[in-house]
């Protein structure tokens, strides 16, 4: 069984997006979603699509266990750019929460990225995106996914 084989099936997504990042603000986007994911590689690897139809978007992600290091590679793609963004966030789960760690860039300034995958639960969970730009001092979290298993 793979760590990623909770979200497999079909999800209703409340998502929460910062409409202006890095300047300590606290005004949310949110908006509905819902999520489609299954497991391949006998769940070391994980893919989903969520639509989101009032935004006129559609974003998936693909997830792949690297079985000797025991760490996942977490890709993102948006249909809007149609390319498989780079670099992953990559880390493990710990405890029944997952940390994911990427050096980025976010509108042109360095970034470093953290996905944390929390709350896990047969009918619920979510999923976070926070930025640092001071080394991991401090983190402006910046998109919140909240799921729940569609009827």
């Amino acid at each position: 069984m793979g760590d990623f084989d909770f979200l497999v099936g079909t999800w209703d997504v409340t998502n929460r997006r910062l409409r202006q990042r890095h300047v300590g603000g606290d005004d949310w986007d949110e908006f509905a979603g819902v999520s489609e994911a299954r497991s391949f590689f006998d769940g070391a690897g994980s893919f989903d699509e969520m639509r989101c139809p009032s935004r006129g978007f559609s974003g998936s992600s693909v997830r792949v266990l690297n079985p000797a290091t025991g760490l996942w590679s977490i890709y993102w793609m948006h249909s809007a750019r149609g390319v498989l963004e780079q670099p992953p966030v990559v880390g493990r789960f710990t405890d029944g929460v997952g940390e994911f760690y990427a050096d980025d860039t976010d509108e042109g300034r360095p970034v470093r990225c953290r996905f944390l995958w929390s709350a896990v639960t047969p009918v619920s969970c979510r999923w976070e995106q926070a930025f640092s730009t001071d080394g991991e001092r401090t983190w402006e979290t910046n998109w919140v996914m909240e799921f729940r298993r569609a009827a």
